[in-house]
């Protein structure tokens, strides 16, 4: 595999064909902020906007910026999605709707802990791009909710009746591995290698089981067992697959030695009847 050529070519698609493709037709000159539904030729045919993309969105053009190359229509598309959700995207107290109308109106109540992470991500990097502190601030100050929620993230939205079968999910801790590196510069050393050492704690300690072959599970009880039930049998590929991009990217931030975990990852799936395979695909060595 030339992974030279791969290069280019991922590079060339992303810079000639897929960012134009966004900059001319996801940007709401009229309301701010994105559209997000697009047909191949561009055209619109939904204009909700959901906080998860907005602020993907600015993310995405703020790291561009960031990263590689200092182009003003990047910088000029991220602000007005940042713009957009510091004005419309919560509920005053930082409190992030899923959901908004073209102009801005709330649809869908603040229940999804994801909004807040990617707007943490979003404001974080334009601030960045910007050397605004206001932006720093609202990356801080989300990055705090977001650690009150991590026992609950749902709050008074958890469906799940209490005592019951209270369980812990796998989709924060594994964002909270890319979060923490993406708001390093908010965050003292100290509390970063915390943070750090306590995300590769709960991937690698509570949800990658070695005894099963290594797949990684979606949910654990709060102790971190396995739980016998429909919840505690998913397994998310894709999940895996970041949670070790993620973990990698950590490993760069945190001394550890690589026998510290001599693991091989593995993405595997249970067929119907609850088994699942010997072989998986292998992922990464760590």
């Amino acid at each position: 595999m030339d992974f030279k050529k791969l290069e280019e070519q991922y590079k060339s698609e992303l810079l000639e064909n897929v960012l134009p493709f966004w900059l001319q037709n996801s940007q709401d000159k009229e309301e701010g902020g994105y559209f997000t539904c697009l047909e191949r030729d561009g055209s619109v045919y939904d204009t909700d906007k959901f906080i998860w993309l907005q602020g993907r969105e600015v993310w995405m053009f703020a790291m561009l910026y960031n990263k590689v190359e200092k182009r003003q229509e990047w910088l000029d598309c991220a602000i007005q999605g940042a713009e957009f959700l510091k004005k419309h995207g919560h509920d005053g107290c930082l409190n992030w709707y899923f959901s908004l109308d073209r102009k801005g109106d709330p649809l869908i109540e603040p229940y999804n802990i994801f909004s807040y992470t990617f707007a943490t991500m979003a404001f974080a990097q334009v601030s960045v791009a910007t050397g605004s502190q206001e932006y720093a601030d609202i990356a801080r100050r989300t990055f705090d909710i977001i650690l009150s929620k991590v026992d609950n993230p749902k709050g008074k939205w958890n469906k799940v009746y209490p005592g019951t079968r209270d369980l812990k999910n796998f989709a924060l801790p594994m964002i909270l591995c890319n979060l923490g590196l993406e708001i390093e510069h908010l965050l003292s050393e100290e509390y970063l290698l915390s943070l750090m050492e306590t995300c590769i704690h709960e991937v690698m300690d509570m949800f990658y089981r070695p005894e099963l072959d290594g797949i990684i599970i979606e949910n654990v009880t709060t102790d971190g067992q396995l739980s016998d039930s429909f919840d505690g049998r998913v397994v998310n590929p894709g999940h895996s697959i970041e949670a070790m991009w993620f973990i990698m990217d950590l490993g760069k931030g945190v001394k550890v030695e690589s026998s510290s975990f001599p693991i091989r990852l593995k993405i595997s799936s249970w067929n119907w009847n609850g088994k699942y395979p010997k072989e998986g695909i292998p992922v990464y060595y760590i």
